[in-house]
Protein backbone atom coordinates (compact mmCIF):
# COMPACT_ATOMS: atom_id res chain seq x y z
CA UNK A 1 0.00 0.00 0.00
CA UNK A 2 2.94 2.51 0.90
CA UNK A 3 4.49 1.81 -2.45
CA UNK A 4 1.18 2.72 -3.76
CA UNK A 5 0.77 5.79 -2.36
CA UNK A 6 4.44 7.11 -3.21
CA UNK A 7 3.84 6.61 -6.55
CA UNK A 8 0.87 8.42 -6.71
CA UNK A 9 2.72 11.65 -5.03
CA UNK A 10 5.09 10.81 -7.73
CA UNK A 11 2.81 11.17 -10.35
CA UNK A 12 1.19 14.57 -8.95
CA UNK A 13 4.83 16.30 -8.85
CA UNK A 14 4.88 15.73 -12.43
CA UNK A 15 4.66 18.80 -14.76
CA UNK A 16 1.83 18.93 -17.26
CA UNK A 17 0.56 15.72 -16.00
CA UNK A 18 -2.89 16.46 -15.22
CA UNK A 19 -4.17 13.74 -18.09
CA UNK A 20 -2.13 10.92 -16.99
CA UNK A 21 -3.62 11.75 -13.62
CA UNK A 22 -7.10 11.83 -14.45
CA UNK A 23 -6.61 8.96 -16.78
CA UNK A 24 -5.64 6.96 -13.50
CA UNK A 25 -8.42 7.84 -11.34
CA UNK A 26 -10.88 7.34 -13.57
CA UNK A 27 -10.00 4.38 -14.28
CA UNK A 28 -13.10 3.11 -15.11
CA UNK A 29 -14.96 2.93 -19.19
CA UNK A 30 -17.82 5.13 -17.76
CA UNK A 31 -16.13 7.45 -15.70
CA UNK A 32 -13.79 8.06 -18.35
CA UNK A 33 -16.89 8.54 -21.26
CA UNK A 34 -19.60 10.46 -18.67
CA UNK A 35 -17.33 13.47 -17.08
CA UNK A 36 -19.74 15.18 -14.89
CA UNK A 37 -21.09 18.47 -16.05
CA UNK A 38 -19.38 21.17 -14.60
CA UNK A 39 -21.37 24.63 -15.57
CA UNK A 40 -19.58 27.02 -13.45
CA UNK A 41 -15.94 25.93 -14.77
CA UNK A 42 -14.34 27.08 -18.01
CA UNK A 43 -13.57 23.70 -19.91
CA UNK A 44 -10.09 23.97 -20.08
CA UNK A 45 -9.86 24.18 -16.96
CA UNK A 46 -12.14 21.06 -16.06
CA UNK A 47 -10.14 17.86 -16.16
CA UNK A 48 -8.12 20.25 -13.57
CA UNK A 49 -10.89 21.01 -11.77
CA UNK A 50 -11.84 17.50 -10.78
CA UNK A 51 -8.46 15.93 -10.58
CA UNK A 52 -7.56 18.63 -8.42
CA UNK A 53 -11.34 18.18 -6.02
CA UNK A 54 -10.83 14.66 -5.88
CA UNK A 55 -6.77 15.23 -3.87
CA UNK A 56 -8.57 17.66 -1.83
CA UNK A 57 -11.54 15.45 -0.50
CA UNK A 58 -9.00 12.32 -0.27
CA UNK A 59 -7.45 14.74 2.12
CA UNK A 60 -10.01 15.96 3.93
CA UNK A 61 -11.67 12.38 4.37
CA UNK A 62 -8.33 11.04 5.70
CA UNK A 63 -6.73 13.70 7.44
CA UNK A 64 -10.09 15.76 9.04
CA UNK A 65 -12.28 12.73 8.98
CA UNK A 66 -9.68 9.69 10.06
CA UNK A 67 -11.07 7.48 6.74
CA UNK A 68 -7.96 5.44 6.41
CA UNK A 69 -6.34 6.92 3.17
CA UNK A 70 -6.68 4.17 0.91
CA UNK A 71 -10.11 4.00 1.83
CA UNK A 72 -10.72 8.26 1.40
CA UNK A 73 -8.63 7.78 -2.44
CA UNK A 74 -11.51 5.44 -3.05
CA UNK A 75 -14.52 7.21 -2.43
CA UNK A 76 -13.01 10.47 -3.64
CA UNK A 77 -11.98 9.11 -7.23
CA UNK A 78 -15.17 6.75 -7.82
CA UNK A 79 -17.96 9.69 -6.88
CA UNK A 80 -17.77 12.10 -9.89
CA UNK A 81 -21.11 13.50 -9.51
CA UNK A 82 -21.21 14.26 -5.83
CA UNK A 83 -17.67 15.51 -6.13
CA UNK A 84 -18.80 17.60 -9.29
CA UNK A 85 -21.78 18.75 -6.97
CA UNK A 86 -19.46 19.96 -4.48
CA UNK A 87 -17.26 21.65 -6.73
CA UNK A 88 -20.32 23.82 -8.03
CA UNK A 89 -20.95 25.01 -4.20
CA UNK A 90 -17.68 27.53 -4.72
CA UNK A 91 -16.51 30.06 -7.22
CA UNK A 92 -14.05 29.08 -9.17
CA UNK A 93 -11.10 30.18 -10.06
CA UNK A 94 -7.91 27.98 -11.56
CA UNK A 95 -5.52 30.09 -9.04
CA UNK A 96 -6.89 29.73 -5.81
CA UNK A 97 -9.51 26.90 -6.86
CA UNK A 98 -7.62 24.63 -4.24
CA UNK A 99 -7.37 26.90 -1.07
CA UNK A 100 -11.17 28.12 -2.14
CA UNK A 101 -12.02 24.36 -1.84
CA UNK A 102 -10.56 23.56 0.97
CA UNK A 103 -12.29 26.80 2.84
CA UNK A 104 -15.44 25.65 1.88
CA UNK A 105 -14.82 22.22 3.39
CA UNK A 106 -13.46 23.58 6.47
CA UNK A 107 -17.29 25.37 7.17
CA UNK A 108 -18.89 22.73 5.45
CA UNK A 109 -18.75 19.15 5.98
CA UNK A 110 -20.11 16.80 3.55
CA UNK A 111 -22.55 13.58 3.53
CA UNK A 112 -19.92 11.06 3.84
CA UNK A 113 -22.48 8.40 2.82
CA UNK A 114 -23.53 10.17 -0.44
CA UNK A 115 -20.12 10.20 -1.55
CA UNK A 116 -19.71 6.73 -0.08
CA UNK A 117 -22.88 5.06 -1.79
CA UNK A 118 -21.61 6.72 -5.22
CA UNK A 119 -17.85 5.57 -5.09
CA UNK A 120 -19.11 2.02 -4.58
CA UNK A 121 -20.97 1.84 -7.79
CA UNK A 122 -24.53 2.95 -6.93
CA UNK A 123 -26.15 4.91 -9.43
CA UNK A 124 -26.18 8.60 -8.15
CA UNK A 125 -30.31 8.82 -8.85
CA UNK A 126 -30.60 5.83 -6.48
CA UNK A 127 -28.50 7.29 -3.95
CA UNK A 128 -30.73 9.39 -2.08
CA UNK A 129 -32.88 6.64 -1.18
CA UNK A 130 -30.37 4.73 0.58
CA UNK A 131 -28.92 7.76 3.03
CA UNK A 132 -29.26 7.07 6.60
CA UNK A 133 -31.44 9.70 7.82
CA UNK A 134 -30.30 12.92 10.10
CA UNK A 135 -26.61 11.01 9.31
CA UNK A 136 -23.94 12.72 7.62
CA UNK A 137 -20.63 10.85 9.23
CA UNK A 138 -19.03 7.91 9.43
CA UNK A 139 -18.56 8.12 12.64
CA UNK A 140 -22.06 8.46 13.35
CA UNK A 141 -22.61 4.82 11.77
CA UNK A 142 -19.58 3.22 10.71
CA UNK A 143 -20.44 -0.57 10.17
CA UNK A 144 -21.49 0.70 6.30
CA UNK A 145 -17.78 1.62 6.19
CA UNK A 146 -16.28 -0.76 8.13
CA UNK A 147 -17.95 -3.49 6.09
CA UNK A 148 -16.77 -2.59 2.91
CA UNK A 149 -13.21 -2.14 4.18
CA UNK A 150 -13.17 -6.02 5.17
CA UNK A 151 -14.45 -6.78 1.71
CA UNK A 152 -11.74 -3.79 -0.35
CA UNK A 153 -9.09 -5.65 1.96
CA UNK A 154 -10.19 -9.27 1.24
CA UNK A 155 -10.08 -8.16 -2.74
CA UNK A 156 -13.84 -6.72 -3.68
CA UNK A 157 -13.10 -4.01 -6.44
CA UNK A 158 -14.55 -0.64 -4.63
CA UNK A 159 -16.52 0.11 -7.16
CA UNK A 160 -18.39 -3.38 -7.32
CA UNK A 161 -19.61 -3.19 -3.99
CA UNK A 162 -22.81 -1.09 -4.72
CA UNK A 163 -24.06 -4.32 -6.07
CA UNK A 164 -23.80 -6.09 -3.21
CA UNK A 165 -24.85 -3.30 -1.41
CA UNK A 166 -28.49 -3.37 -3.21
CA UNK A 167 -29.08 -6.97 -3.45
CA UNK A 168 -28.11 -7.61 0.41
CA UNK A 169 -27.64 -4.59 2.19
CA UNK A 170 -27.25 -6.61 5.56
CA UNK A 171 -23.75 -7.73 4.68
CA UNK A 172 -23.00 -4.15 5.53
CA UNK A 173 -24.12 -4.18 8.99
CA UNK A 174 -22.57 -7.43 9.81
CA UNK A 175 -19.63 -7.03 12.73
CA UNK A 176 -16.19 -7.14 11.07
CA UNK A 177 -15.37 -10.63 12.87
CA UNK A 178 -18.22 -11.99 11.66
CA UNK A 179 -17.81 -10.32 8.20
CA UNK A 180 -14.42 -11.84 7.71
CA UNK A 181 -15.47 -15.34 9.51
CA UNK A 182 -17.97 -15.84 6.61
CA UNK A 183 -15.54 -15.16 4.15
CA UNK A 184 -13.19 -17.33 5.71
CA UNK A 185 -15.90 -20.23 5.65
CA UNK A 186 -16.45 -19.99 2.07
CA UNK A 187 -12.76 -20.17 1.12
CA UNK A 188 -12.53 -23.39 3.04
CA UNK A 189 -14.43 -25.26 0.26
CA UNK A 190 -11.35 -24.92 -1.71
CA UNK A 191 -12.51 -21.40 -3.57
CA UNK A 192 -9.80 -19.48 -4.47
CA UNK A 193 -10.46 -15.54 -3.31
CA UNK A 194 -11.57 -13.54 -6.50
CA UNK A 195 -13.95 -16.81 -7.14
CA UNK A 196 -15.23 -16.38 -3.40
CA UNK A 197 -15.58 -12.91 -4.70
CA UNK A 198 -17.28 -14.06 -7.90
CA UNK A 199 -19.37 -16.11 -6.37
CA UNK A 200 -20.10 -13.31 -3.07
CA UNK A 201 -21.06 -10.69 -6.15
CA UNK A 202 -23.45 -13.26 -8.19
CA UNK A 203 -25.19 -15.31 -5.59
CA UNK A 204 -25.22 -12.59 -2.52
CA UNK A 205 -27.22 -14.71 -0.38
CA UNK A 206 -23.97 -17.03 0.42
CA UNK A 207 -23.91 -14.21 3.59
CA UNK A 208 -26.02 -16.22 5.73
CA UNK A 209 -29.78 -16.70 5.99
CA UNK A 210 -32.21 -13.73 5.36
CA UNK A 211 -35.49 -13.43 3.99
CA UNK A 212 -36.39 -17.76 3.82
CA UNK A 213 -33.08 -18.58 2.45
CA UNK A 214 -31.79 -21.79 3.84
CA UNK A 215 -28.02 -22.86 5.19
CA UNK A 216 -28.98 -25.95 3.15
CA UNK A 217 -29.83 -24.04 -0.03
CA UNK A 218 -26.18 -22.47 0.45
CA UNK A 219 -24.59 -25.54 1.00
CA UNK A 220 -26.40 -26.78 -2.24
CA UNK A 221 -25.31 -24.03 -4.27
CA UNK A 222 -21.68 -24.10 -3.15
CA UNK A 223 -21.42 -27.83 -3.53
CA UNK A 224 -22.66 -27.19 -7.04
CA UNK A 225 -20.18 -24.63 -7.62
CA UNK A 226 -17.08 -26.40 -6.31
CA UNK A 227 -17.93 -29.24 -8.64
CA UNK A 228 -17.73 -27.32 -11.52
CA UNK A 229 -14.88 -24.75 -10.76
CA UNK A 230 -12.68 -27.58 -9.24
CA UNK A 231 -14.05 -31.25 -10.17
CA UNK A 232 -14.38 -30.33 -13.54
CA UNK A 233 -11.33 -27.74 -13.60
CA UNK A 234 -13.51 -24.19 -15.05
CA UNK A 235 -10.63 -23.13 -12.83
CA UNK A 236 -8.39 -24.03 -15.57
CA UNK A 237 -10.39 -22.33 -18.11
CA UNK A 238 -10.90 -18.72 -16.35
CA UNK A 239 -9.12 -16.20 -15.81
CA UNK A 240 -8.06 -15.54 -12.04
CA UNK A 241 -9.31 -12.10 -11.49
CA UNK A 242 -12.43 -11.45 -9.86
CA UNK A 243 -14.11 -9.48 -12.83
CA UNK A 244 -14.08 -12.76 -15.32
CA UNK A 245 -14.85 -15.01 -12.15
CA UNK A 246 -17.86 -12.79 -11.08
CA UNK A 247 -18.80 -12.81 -14.75
CA UNK A 248 -18.33 -16.22 -15.08
CA UNK A 249 -20.78 -16.94 -11.62
CA UNK A 250 -23.76 -14.69 -13.70
CA UNK A 251 -23.86 -16.95 -16.19
CA UNK A 252 -24.20 -19.90 -13.96
CA UNK A 253 -26.87 -18.17 -11.64
CA UNK A 254 -29.00 -18.20 -14.83
CA UNK A 255 -29.42 -21.15 -14.61
CA UNK A 256 -30.69 -21.28 -11.21
CA UNK A 257 -34.72 -19.90 -10.03
CA UNK A 258 -33.95 -16.97 -7.40
CA UNK A 259 -35.40 -19.14 -4.83
CA UNK A 260 -35.19 -22.70 -6.05
CA UNK A 261 -33.65 -25.57 -4.62
CA UNK A 262 -29.89 -25.59 -5.10
CA UNK A 263 -27.25 -28.38 -5.11
CA UNK A 264 -28.76 -30.56 -8.20
CA UNK A 265 -26.92 -28.64 -11.64
CA UNK A 266 -23.07 -28.98 -10.65
CA UNK A 267 -22.35 -31.90 -12.41
CA UNK A 268 -24.41 -31.32 -15.28
CA UNK A 269 -22.83 -27.25 -15.87
CA UNK A 270 -19.66 -28.81 -15.03
CA UNK A 271 -19.87 -31.24 -18.09
CA UNK A 272 -20.77 -28.75 -20.86
CA UNK A 273 -18.98 -25.92 -19.03
CA UNK A 274 -17.72 -24.74 -22.87
CA UNK A 275 -21.26 -23.65 -22.84
CA UNK A 276 -20.59 -21.09 -20.13
CA UNK A 277 -17.60 -20.38 -21.41
CA UNK A 278 -18.22 -19.62 -25.14
CA UNK A 279 -21.88 -18.22 -25.04
CA UNK A 280 -22.33 -14.50 -23.16
CA UNK A 281 -24.95 -13.59 -20.30
CA UNK A 282 -27.49 -11.81 -22.33
CA UNK A 283 -27.63 -14.56 -24.51
CA UNK A 284 -27.84 -17.23 -22.00
CA UNK A 285 -30.93 -15.48 -20.14
CA UNK A 286 -32.77 -14.74 -23.21
CA UNK A 287 -32.40 -18.55 -24.20
CA UNK A 288 -33.58 -19.72 -20.72
CA UNK A 289 -36.20 -17.16 -20.60
CA UNK A 290 -37.59 -18.36 -24.02
CA UNK A 291 -37.95 -21.85 -22.61
CA UNK A 292 -39.09 -21.04 -19.53
CA UNK A 293 -42.20 -19.56 -20.83
CA UNK A 294 -43.51 -23.25 -21.64
CA UNK A 295 -44.31 -23.72 -17.78
CA UNK A 296 -41.20 -26.01 -17.30
CA UNK A 297 -38.90 -26.60 -14.64
CA UNK A 298 -35.81 -24.09 -14.86
CA UNK A 299 -33.14 -27.48 -14.16
CA UNK A 300 -35.11 -28.30 -17.60
CA UNK A 301 -34.22 -25.49 -19.36
CA UNK A 302 -30.68 -25.75 -18.39
CA UNK A 303 -30.50 -29.33 -19.66
CA UNK A 304 -31.99 -28.73 -22.86
CA UNK A 305 -29.44 -25.39 -23.48
CA UNK A 306 -26.61 -26.96 -22.37
CA UNK A 307 -26.84 -30.04 -23.57
CA UNK A 308 -28.23 -29.09 -27.14
CA UNK A 309 -26.35 -25.84 -27.52
CA UNK A 310 -26.65 -25.67 -30.92
CA UNK A 311 -30.66 -24.25 -30.14
CA UNK A 312 -28.37 -20.80 -28.57
CA UNK A 313 -27.25 -19.45 -32.56
CA UNK A 314 -31.40 -20.13 -33.25
CA UNK A 315 -33.23 -17.24 -34.22
CA UNK A 316 -36.23 -17.54 -31.68
CA UNK A 317 -37.26 -13.84 -33.02
CA UNK A 318 -38.10 -13.31 -36.23
CA UNK A 319 -39.24 -16.65 -38.21
CA UNK A 320 -42.76 -16.69 -39.12
CA UNK A 321 -44.52 -19.85 -38.58
CA UNK A 322 -47.70 -21.72 -38.97
CA UNK A 323 -49.06 -23.53 -36.04
CA UNK A 324 -50.91 -26.06 -37.53
CA UNK A 325 -47.68 -27.08 -39.81
CA UNK A 326 -45.41 -26.84 -36.92
CA UNK A 327 -47.60 -29.81 -35.11
CA UNK A 328 -47.66 -31.69 -37.80
CA UNK A 329 -43.81 -31.45 -38.57
CA UNK A 330 -43.62 -32.56 -34.79
CA UNK A 331 -45.64 -35.73 -35.38
CA UNK A 332 -48.84 -34.59 -33.76
CA UNK A 333 -51.40 -36.99 -35.33
CA UNK A 334 -54.42 -36.26 -37.64
CA UNK A 335 -56.82 -36.74 -35.15
CA UNK A 336 -55.20 -34.65 -32.71
CA UNK A 337 -54.82 -31.65 -35.37
CA UNK A 338 -58.48 -31.98 -35.85
CA UNK A 339 -59.18 -31.70 -32.62
CA UNK A 340 -56.61 -28.09 -31.91
CA UNK A 341 -58.20 -26.76 -35.57
CA UNK A 342 -62.03 -27.19 -34.18
CA UNK A 343 -61.22 -25.83 -30.34
CA UNK A 344 -58.26 -23.45 -30.34
CA UNK A 345 -59.18 -21.43 -33.28
CA UNK A 346 -57.77 -18.47 -32.08
CA UNK A 347 -54.42 -19.79 -31.73
CA UNK A 348 -54.35 -20.81 -34.80
CA UNK A 349 -52.81 -19.35 -38.26
CA UNK A 350 -49.19 -17.90 -38.28
CA UNK A 351 -47.26 -16.50 -35.69
CA UNK A 352 -43.44 -15.27 -35.07
CA UNK A 353 -41.46 -17.51 -33.52
CA UNK A 354 -40.62 -15.47 -30.46
CA UNK A 355 -44.52 -16.21 -29.54
CA UNK A 356 -44.16 -20.08 -29.87
CA UNK A 357 -44.19 -20.49 -26.13
CA UNK A 358 -46.96 -18.73 -25.73
CA UNK A 359 -49.51 -20.08 -28.50
CA UNK A 360 -48.53 -23.73 -26.71
CA UNK A 361 -49.92 -22.48 -23.34
CA UNK A 362 -53.27 -21.30 -25.00
CA UNK A 363 -53.43 -24.80 -26.83
CA UNK A 364 -52.62 -26.72 -23.75
CA UNK A 365 -49.64 -28.41 -25.37
CA UNK A 366 -46.62 -26.35 -23.80
CA UNK A 367 -45.05 -29.46 -22.27
CA UNK A 368 -46.17 -31.78 -24.99
CA UNK A 369 -43.93 -29.70 -27.47
CA UNK A 370 -40.98 -29.05 -24.76
CA UNK A 371 -40.65 -32.44 -24.21
CA UNK A 372 -40.51 -33.10 -27.76
CA UNK A 373 -37.61 -30.58 -28.26
CA UNK A 374 -35.53 -32.18 -25.00
CA UNK A 375 -36.29 -35.45 -26.06
CA UNK A 376 -33.73 -34.80 -29.11
CA UNK A 377 -35.97 -33.46 -31.65
CA UNK A 378 -34.68 -30.01 -31.18
CA UNK A 379 -33.68 -30.30 -34.84
CA UNK A 380 -37.51 -30.05 -36.32
CA UNK A 381 -37.45 -26.65 -35.47
CA UNK A 382 -34.39 -25.62 -37.30
CA UNK A 383 -35.57 -27.93 -39.91
CA UNK A 384 -38.89 -26.51 -40.08
CA UNK A 385 -37.42 -23.08 -40.67
CA UNK A 386 -35.58 -24.16 -43.20
CA UNK A 387 -38.88 -26.24 -45.11
CA UNK A 388 -41.02 -23.31 -44.89
CA UNK A 389 -39.05 -20.23 -45.26
CA UNK A 390 -41.95 -18.07 -46.67
CA UNK A 391 -45.44 -18.59 -44.60
CA UNK A 392 -48.54 -17.40 -46.64
CA UNK A 393 -50.02 -14.76 -43.67
CA UNK A 394 -53.90 -14.21 -43.09
CA UNK A 395 -55.01 -11.38 -45.52
CA UNK A 396 -57.72 -9.87 -42.51
CA UNK A 397 -54.99 -9.71 -40.06
CA UNK A 398 -52.64 -8.26 -42.78
CA UNK A 399 -55.63 -5.05 -43.86
CA UNK A 400 -56.16 -5.02 -39.57
CA UNK A 401 -52.20 -4.21 -39.29
CA UNK A 402 -52.63 -1.84 -42.12
CA UNK A 403 -55.50 0.06 -40.80
CA UNK A 404 -53.71 0.59 -37.18
CA UNK A 405 -50.73 1.52 -38.48
CA UNK A 406 -52.64 3.80 -40.26
CA UNK A 407 -54.96 5.25 -37.15
CA UNK A 408 -53.94 7.90 -34.42
CA UNK A 409 -54.40 6.07 -31.89
CA UNK A 410 -51.16 3.08 -33.56
CA UNK A 411 -49.08 2.59 -30.41
CA UNK A 412 -52.61 2.34 -27.62
CA UNK A 413 -53.67 -0.33 -30.65
CA UNK A 414 -50.14 -2.38 -30.93
CA UNK A 415 -50.18 -2.63 -27.50
CA UNK A 416 -53.30 -4.11 -27.16
CA UNK A 417 -52.81 -6.42 -29.89
CA UNK A 418 -49.11 -7.20 -28.78
CA UNK A 419 -50.79 -8.77 -25.72
CA UNK A 420 -53.42 -10.68 -27.39
CA UNK A 421 -50.32 -12.52 -29.33
CA UNK A 422 -49.10 -12.86 -25.45
CA UNK A 423 -52.01 -15.07 -24.81
CA UNK A 424 -50.92 -17.44 -27.70
CA UNK A 425 -53.54 -15.42 -30.23
CA UNK A 426 -52.27 -16.68 -33.99
CA UNK A 427 -51.97 -13.44 -36.43
CA UNK A 428 -55.52 -13.78 -38.04
CA UNK A 429 -58.62 -12.33 -38.69
CA UNK A 430 -60.29 -13.42 -35.61
CA UNK A 431 -58.15 -11.58 -33.43
CA UNK A 432 -58.34 -8.43 -35.05
CA UNK A 433 -62.24 -9.15 -34.28
CA UNK A 434 -61.11 -10.10 -30.44
CA UNK A 435 -59.60 -6.50 -30.38
CA UNK A 436 -62.08 -4.35 -31.46
CA UNK A 437 -64.21 -5.67 -27.82
CA UNK A 438 -60.76 -5.16 -25.34
CA UNK A 439 -61.46 -1.98 -23.49
CA UNK A 440 -58.72 -0.51 -21.61
CA UNK A 441 -55.09 -0.14 -21.94
CA UNK A 442 -52.62 -3.60 -22.54
CA UNK A 443 -51.33 -2.87 -18.75
CA UNK A 444 -54.79 -3.18 -17.42
CA UNK A 445 -55.60 -5.83 -19.59
CA UNK A 446 -52.69 -7.86 -18.22
CA UNK A 447 -53.51 -6.85 -14.49
CA UNK A 448 -56.88 -8.55 -15.69
CA UNK A 449 -56.08 -11.50 -17.15
CA UNK A 450 -53.56 -12.45 -14.51
CA UNK A 451 -56.13 -11.82 -11.79
CA UNK A 452 -58.01 -14.80 -13.90
CA UNK A 453 -55.12 -16.93 -13.81
CA UNK A 454 -54.25 -16.15 -10.50
CA UNK A 455 -57.94 -17.36 -9.28
CA UNK A 456 -57.29 -21.01 -10.34
CA UNK A 457 -58.14 -20.60 -14.60
CA UNK A 458 -55.68 -22.37 -16.98
CA UNK A 459 -53.71 -20.33 -19.13
CA UNK A 460 -55.45 -22.63 -21.79
CA UNK A 461 -58.62 -22.10 -21.28
CA UNK A 462 -58.88 -18.37 -20.42
CA UNK A 463 -57.45 -18.10 -23.77
CA UNK A 464 -60.06 -19.61 -25.18
CA UNK A 465 -62.47 -17.46 -22.58
CA UNK A 466 -60.90 -14.13 -23.94
CA UNK A 467 -61.68 -15.30 -27.82
CA UNK A 468 -65.11 -16.04 -26.89
CA UNK A 469 -65.83 -13.00 -24.11
CA UNK A 470 -63.36 -10.49 -24.74
CA UNK A 471 -65.54 -8.31 -22.34
CA UNK A 472 -64.06 -10.48 -19.52
CA UNK A 473 -61.47 -8.50 -19.64
CA UNK A 474 -63.39 -5.04 -19.46
CA UNK A 475 -63.93 -5.72 -15.88
CA UNK A 476 -61.72 -4.38 -12.78
CA UNK A 477 -59.82 -7.04 -10.69
CA UNK A 478 -62.13 -6.85 -8.04
CA UNK A 479 -65.45 -7.23 -9.59
CA UNK A 480 -63.78 -10.03 -11.37
CA UNK A 481 -62.71 -11.02 -7.79
CA UNK A 482 -65.93 -10.85 -6.03
CA UNK A 483 -68.00 -13.03 -8.90
CA UNK A 484 -65.72 -15.99 -8.48
CA UNK A 485 -65.85 -15.07 -4.92
CA UNK A 486 -69.85 -15.97 -5.29
CA UNK A 487 -69.70 -19.05 -7.75
CA UNK A 488 -67.44 -20.82 -5.28
CA UNK A 489 -69.02 -19.88 -1.90
CA UNK A 490 -72.82 -19.17 -2.65
CA UNK A 491 -73.19 -20.81 -5.74
CA UNK A 492 -71.05 -23.76 -4.93
CA UNK A 493 -69.49 -24.10 -8.23
CA UNK A 494 -65.86 -24.17 -9.53
CA UNK A 495 -64.02 -22.19 -12.24
CA UNK A 496 -65.02 -25.65 -14.49
CA UNK A 497 -68.63 -23.80 -14.99
CA UNK A 498 -66.60 -21.20 -17.49
CA UNK A 499 -65.59 -23.83 -19.46
CA UNK A 500 -69.24 -24.01 -20.84
CA UNK A 501 -70.58 -20.90 -19.32
CA UNK A 502 -67.54 -18.12 -19.97
CA UNK A 503 -70.48 -15.19 -20.26
CA UNK A 504 -71.02 -15.73 -16.14
CA UNK A 505 -67.97 -13.60 -15.97
CA UNK A 506 -69.65 -10.99 -18.26
CA UNK A 507 -72.99 -10.41 -16.23
CA UNK A 508 -73.18 -7.82 -13.47
CA UNK A 509 -73.24 -9.30 -10.09
CA UNK A 510 -75.71 -7.63 -7.90
CA UNK A 511 -78.03 -6.51 -10.93
CA UNK A 512 -78.29 -10.31 -12.38
CA UNK A 513 -76.42 -12.45 -10.93
CA UNK A 514 -76.86 -12.56 -7.70
CA UNK A 515 -80.75 -12.04 -7.68
CA UNK A 516 -81.58 -14.94 -10.42
CA UNK A 517 -79.26 -17.55 -8.37
CA UNK A 518 -81.42 -16.62 -5.08
CA UNK A 519 -84.69 -16.49 -7.03
CA UNK A 520 -84.03 -19.96 -8.09
CA UNK A 521 -82.71 -21.21 -4.71
CA UNK A 522 -86.24 -19.84 -3.54
CA UNK A 523 -87.99 -22.16 -5.97
CA UNK A 524 -85.65 -25.27 -5.04
CA UNK A 525 -86.33 -24.67 -1.40
CA UNK A 526 -90.15 -24.44 -2.46
CA UNK A 527 -89.75 -27.35 -4.62
CA UNK A 528 -90.96 -25.74 -7.81
CA UNK A 529 -87.92 -27.27 -9.73
CA UNK A 530 -85.11 -29.83 -9.69
CA UNK A 531 -81.63 -28.82 -8.55
CA UNK A 532 -79.87 -29.86 -11.82
CA UNK A 533 -81.06 -26.66 -13.83
CA UNK A 534 -79.01 -24.89 -16.35
CA UNK A 535 -76.85 -22.28 -14.65
CA UNK A 536 -76.79 -20.76 -18.23
CA UNK A 537 -80.01 -20.29 -18.38
CA UNK A 538 -80.92 -19.07 -15.13
CA UNK A 539 -78.26 -15.81 -15.62
CA UNK A 540 -78.63 -15.36 -19.11
CA UNK A 541 -82.11 -16.23 -20.00
CA UNK A 542 -83.18 -12.14 -20.61
CA UNK A 543 -85.30 -9.74 -18.94
CA UNK A 544 -88.28 -10.17 -21.15
CA UNK A 545 -88.03 -14.34 -21.27
CA UNK A 546 -87.08 -14.36 -17.81
CA UNK A 547 -90.77 -14.14 -15.81
CA UNK A 548 -92.49 -16.36 -18.62
CA UNK A 549 -89.75 -19.16 -18.05
CA UNK A 550 -90.66 -18.61 -14.42
CA UNK A 551 -94.09 -18.69 -15.06
CA UNK A 552 -93.86 -22.22 -16.67
CA UNK A 553 -91.78 -23.42 -13.87
CA UNK A 554 -94.53 -22.54 -11.26
CA UNK A 555 -97.81 -19.64 -11.52
CA UNK A 556 -96.92 -18.11 -8.19
CA UNK A 557 -93.17 -17.48 -9.26
CA UNK A 558 -93.38 -14.64 -10.93
CA UNK A 559 -94.87 -12.32 -8.22
CA UNK A 560 -92.53 -13.65 -5.62
CA UNK A 561 -89.66 -12.36 -8.27
CA UNK A 562 -91.49 -8.92 -8.44
CA UNK A 563 -91.49 -8.37 -4.71
CA UNK A 564 -88.93 -10.07 -3.33
CA UNK A 565 -85.65 -10.01 -5.77
CA UNK A 566 -86.69 -7.44 -8.86
CA UNK A 567 -86.89 -4.64 -6.33
CA UNK A 568 -83.16 -5.18 -5.16
CA UNK A 569 -82.26 -5.35 -8.35
CA UNK A 570 -83.31 -2.14 -9.42
CA UNK A 571 -82.61 0.01 -6.23
CA UNK A 572 -84.03 3.20 -5.63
Amino acid sequence: MNTMMQGEGEVENIPHCTMLFLHRRLCTTATRTLVPNLSKVPSKYKNLALSQAQKILTDYLHSTRSIPYAFADQIAANSHTSLSNLIAKVRFSAPSFSHTLNKFLRYNPINEFEFFFESIGIKYSQVPNLLPPHKFFFSEDGSILDAACVLYEFGFPWDKLGLLYVERCSVFRCNTDELKGRLCVLKSYGFCSVQVIGICLAFPFVFGEQGGVLEAEIDGLLADLKLVFLDFDLAGCVEGNADSWYEVCRKIRVFYNSNGEKGKMGELIGRYKNVILEHGEEELMQNAEYFSRFGVKKEEVARLILHDSELLNFDFETPVINVLKLLKHFGMSSKDLEDVQQNYAHALGTIKMVNLPNVMRALGLSKWFFNRIKDGKHQLLLTYVTSFPNEDQDKGYQDGLKAIRASRTRVHTMNKLNFLHALGFGETALTMAVLTYLNGTSSELQERFDCLLHLGIEFSKLSKIVAIRPKVLSQHPKIIEKKIKFLYEEMGSSVELLDTFPAFLCFDLEKRIKPRFRFYMWMIEKGYCAKNFSMATMIATSDKNFVPHAFRIHPAAPKHWFEQFYLRKLPE
